[in-house]
C-alpha cells in the first residue's frame, strides 16, 4: 500500500509540473515537452506489446502514420474538429492494427518481427507512391487547429502552442491512465503470463492468440493517437511517419528507460528527445553521437534507467543482514 501511495504521489507531482510548463517556460521549452508527450504516449501503448507481451514489433510506425493520415483526411475534407479528428485517426490506426495484427499474431520471436517490419514498409511505400491521395513525400499540409467546441456551447482555442499543450496534456494524462490500468487488470496480468510462458497459458484455458492480437491492436490505438496529435501539432502529415526508422523509437525508448515498469518508456522518452536535441546542437554527425551515447546507456544500465534506479533503491533500503 506503501508502494501504491507514493507512485500516486509522483504522478501527480509529475502532473502539477507539466501543468506549470507553459506559465513558466519559453515557446521552444513548451514546444519539446509536447514532443515528449507525444513519444510517451507512443511507448507506452508499444511497452504494453514489448513489455508486456514479449512481442518485439518493428512495424508500429505505420499506425502512428495511420493516425496522422486519418485526422489529416478527416479534418481537410470531412470536418476540421480536433476531437473527431483524433477519433477519426485512432480508428484508422485500429482498423490497420487489426489487419496487420491477424497476419502477424500467429507467429512469435523473429518472424512476428520480420512480419511487422514487412507491413509497415509496405504501408509506407504506399504513402509514398500515392501521390494524388496522400501527398507523396510532401504529405498531407494545411492540417488547422479548429477550437474545441462542445455542442456550439462554447469552444476552446487550441491554435496556439501554449493552448495546444494542454490539449496534448489531457490525452498524454489518458493514455498513462488508461496503461495503468490495462497492465493491473486481470487482462494485464494474463499477457504477462503469455509473456513467461505461452504454452503454459494455453494450457489453463488463455486464449493466446486472441489476447495476443487483442494488446496488438491497443498498442496500435496508442500509437495512432499520437500521431494524430502530431499531425495537429505540426499542420502536416509525412510518409517518413510510417518508415522503419520511426517504428525503431519506441522500442530503442523503452529499452532505454525500462520495460518492467510503466514509468521506463516514459523516463526513457524524456531522456530520448532530450539527448537529441542536445547533440543535434553540437554536431553535424549527430545521429552517430547519439547512437554512441544511446548504446551506452542502454548496455550500462541492463534494466534501462528505471530498472537500475529501482534495484538500487531497494538495496539501499533493504534491512541489513544479521
Amino acid at each position: 500500500m506503501k508502494a501504491e501511495t507514493r507512485n500516486a504521489a509522483a504522478a501527480a507531482a509529475v502532473l502539477l509540473a507539466l501543468c506549470a510548463v507553459p506559465f513558466l517556460a519559453g515557446k521552444f521549452t513548451v514546444y519539446l515537452t509536447m514532443r515528449i508527450m507525444l513519444l510517451g504516449i507512443f511507448a507506452v501503448g508499444y511497452n504494453l506489446l514489448l513489455g508486456q507481451t514479449g512481442l518485439l514489433s518493428f512495424g508500429h510506425g505505420a499506425f502512428y502514420a495511420a493516425g496522422a493520415y486519418g485526422l489529416g483526411f478527416f479534418g481537410l475534407h470531412v470536418s476540421g474538429h480536433p476531437l473527431f479528428g483524433v477519433a477519426a485517426g485512432v480508428a484508422a490506426a485500429v482498423l490497420l492494427a487489426v489487419l496487420v495484427g491477424y497476419l502477424c499474431v500467429r507467429h512469435t520471436e523473429i518472424y512476428f518481427a520480420m512480419l511487422t517490419l514487412a507491413c509497415g514498409m509496405m504501408v509506407f511505400s504506399l504513402i509514398w507512391n500515392a501521390r494524388e491521395i496522400t501527398g507523396g513525400d510532401d504529405g498531407l499540409i494545411g492540417i488547422m487547429r479548429s477550437p474545441v467546441s462542445f455542442f456550439g456551447l462554447f469552444k476552446i482555442p487550441i491554435g496556439t502552442d501554449r493552448q495546444f499543450y494542454f490539449f496534448v496534456l489531457v490525452f498524454f494524462a489518458f493514455s498513462v491512465w488508461a496503461a495503468h490500468r490495462i497492465r493491473q487488470s486481470p487482462f494485464g496480468l494474463a499477457l504477462a503470463g503469455i509473456r513467461e510462458n505461452a504454452r503454459r497459458s494455453e494450457f489453463a484455458g488463455v486464449p493466446v492468440r486472441r489476447y495476443r492480437l487483442a494488446v496488438f491492436v491497443l498498442s496500435g490505438a496508442f500509437a495512432g493517437l499520437s500521431g494524430s496529435l502530431e499531425a495537429l501539432l505540426e499542420s502536416n502529415a509525412r510518409p517518413f511517419m510510417a518508415h522503419w526508422t520511426h517504428s525503431a523509437e519506441p522500442v530503442l525508448v523503452s529499452l532505454l528507460g525500462g520495460l518492467s515498469s510503466l514509468a521506463g518508456p516514459l523516463v526513457g522518452g524524456a531522456i530520448f528527445v532530450a539527448m537529441r536535441e542536445i547533440i543535434q546542437r553540437f554536431t553535424e554527425n549527430w545521429m552517430l553521437g547519439f547512437g554512441i551515447v544511446l548504446l551506452v546507456i542502454i548496455m550500462g544500465f541492463r534494466g534501462g534507467v528505471m530498472g537500475t534506479l529501482s534495484a538500487l533503491f531497494r538495496k539501499a533500503t533493504a534491512p541489513g543482514e544479521g
